[in-house]
């Protein structure tokens, strides 16, 4: 049997908006657990988190979690060994059962849901202006196509390579594949580079999606602090002759901080990236969203073995994340390499999107203006409104991307918990984390209108009030 360990910061965050009007909460807790079992995101063989340790992240009493959990032993999802913890079980021991809907329905939820979990933007009018441009002769040269095109269309490819080759980082078009979103290329590069046993270097914090897709594939992720506003370069030095298998890194704008690396330190990460022979896999995707000057941030390529290095990049930050296309640069080779893993998913990325991203990319420089004065507007707004509801919470001004990376002095575990009755999404820090710390930050999104971001923020403080009300009365002091 497996022996896997789900930490109570990804239990909280697979349960979601559990509390049900139409139930105790013991008996709500329940039914999401067996939801989560029955869909293998709680696999077979995976331990749960201590009851005293869920429940105070819950924000509920210890009896709660008691009550779900032996309701669930009783019906045979669950094993529990006095001292040793519980596990769930083998599905071949599950009842036939029901789904409580609570995936399906939000009849139960708060009627005014405020998404502070995701630092997604909305699109930018420049994507408007390329579908309105879009006209048949755009399309004729596919239509007699079958659509297939594995590598992507060529006048992406083209455009993309022109892009970065006008701006110093010399590009061919056969050198770049196109995805299906960042996300798929990361996951294309995890599931092709790295395996069990592998050791990844990641910073500390980092990307989500990366830490989920190199753990996917079965490899040791490594987080490593931030220096320079960068990854510790001299870190990275000791982990590359320790036999480190890969680095991911975002050394341009970085997800979740906003800080940008060092130009020394960066042309040191690549001295050594290039004197180790590290495979080095760099995320660029928020490279474009700077607050100052007209250019986007200084990335890895042009100072690191071509060979050695992955680059991959987006339109749904600049652009909309609606137009699900992202793209890899690397040697022909690994190219290659990748066109292959990616045949296997999906055969190709959606033309339409492709053609529309081409247009969006023909005028980019009016999309990093726009993006520039929006965000740069929206980041002291939001500054404003988060120091007038939380004077205590603290954090280093961004130089680019679209969120704040808050130090709030609390377990951010249980503030994303509570915001979720209330109907307020928070990311907590351990999401952002290879080793479930970071425990006592958030990252927000800036792009929201203040009136919103303010009604959020100040109906969690008032949660977060009304719990410390409720301890004192309960405890007497």
């Amino acid at each position: 049997m497996s022996t896997s360990h789900i930490n109570v910061s990804e239990l909280t965050r697979l349960l979601g908006s559990w509390v049900r009007v139409d139930k105790p909460l013991s008996g709500a807790l329940a039914d999401a657990l067996v939801e989560l079992i029955d869909s293998a995101l709680l696999p077979p063989g995976s331990r749960l988190p201590a009851q005293r340790e869920v429940a105070k992240a819950l924000g509920t009493a210890r009896g709660t979690v008691v009550a779900a959990y032996e309701t669930l032993e009783t019906l045979g999802f669950l094993s529990a060994r006095r001292g040793s913890g519980t596990w769930v079980r083998a599905r071949s021991a599950h009842p036939k059962s029901h789904a409580s809907g609570r995936l399906f329905s939000f009849t139960s939820a708060a009627a005014q849901i405020v998404d502070l979990s995701s630092g997604a933007l909305p699109a930018s009018s420049v994507v408007s202006k390329s579908v309105l441009a879009l006209t048949q002769a755009d399309l004729e040269p596919y239509l007699h196509t079958d659509g297939y095109f594995p590598a992507g269309l060529p006048v992406l490819r083209r455009q993309i390579a022109t892009t970065f080759s006008r701006e110093g980082v010399e590009t061919l078009p056969d050198h770049i594949l196109v995805t299906t979103g960042a996300q798929q290329a990361t996951w294309l590069t995890a599931s092709s580079y790295s395996g069990p046993g592998d050791i990844v270097l990641v910073e500390e914090p980092g990307y989500r999606g990366s830490l989920e897709a190199f753990a996917a594939a079965g490899a040791i992720v490594q987080g490593i602090r931030m220096d320079a506003g960068g990854i510790d370069v001299e870190h990275v030095r000791r982990a590359a002759i320790r036999g480190a298998s890969l680095l991911y890194c975002q050394t341009g704008i970085h997800n979740p901080t906003g800080r940008s690396m060092d130009p020394t330190a960066r042309r040191q990460l690549a001295d050594v990236i290039n004197h180790h022979g590290l495979l080095t896999v760099e995320d660029t995707c928020s490279r474009d969203l700077v607050f100052t000057g007209d250019s986007p941030s200084p990335i890895l390529s042009g100072l690191v073995n071509p060979d050695l290095l992955i680059t991959i990049g987006s339109a749904s930050k600049l652009f909309w994340g609606g137009l699900r296309v992202g793209w890899i640069i690397a040697s022909k080779p690994n190219i290659f390499r990748l066109v292959q893993r990616k045949r296997t998913l999906d055969l190709a990325t959606s033309s339409l999107d492709q053609i529309l991203t081409s247009h969006s990319l023909e005028s980019i420089e009016d999309a990093r203006v726009e993006r520039r004065v929006s965000l740069t507007r929206s980041l002291a707004e939001t500054e404003t409104v988060v120091r007038d509801v939380f004077p205590d919470w603290s954090w280093e001004r961004p130089v680019g991307g679209a969120g704040i990376w808050v130090e709030t002095g609390m377990d951010s575990v249980n503030l994303a918990e509570t915001g979720k009755r209330i109907g307020v999404l928070l990311a907590a820090g351990t999401t952002f984390s290879s080793y479930d710390g970071l425990r006592t930050h958030l990252r927000l999104p800036i792009w929201h209108e203040s009136d919103l971001l303010g009604d959020g923020l100040v109906a969690l403080k008032g949660a977060l009030d009304q719990r410390v009300s409720r301890d004192v009365s309960r405890h007497g002091f």
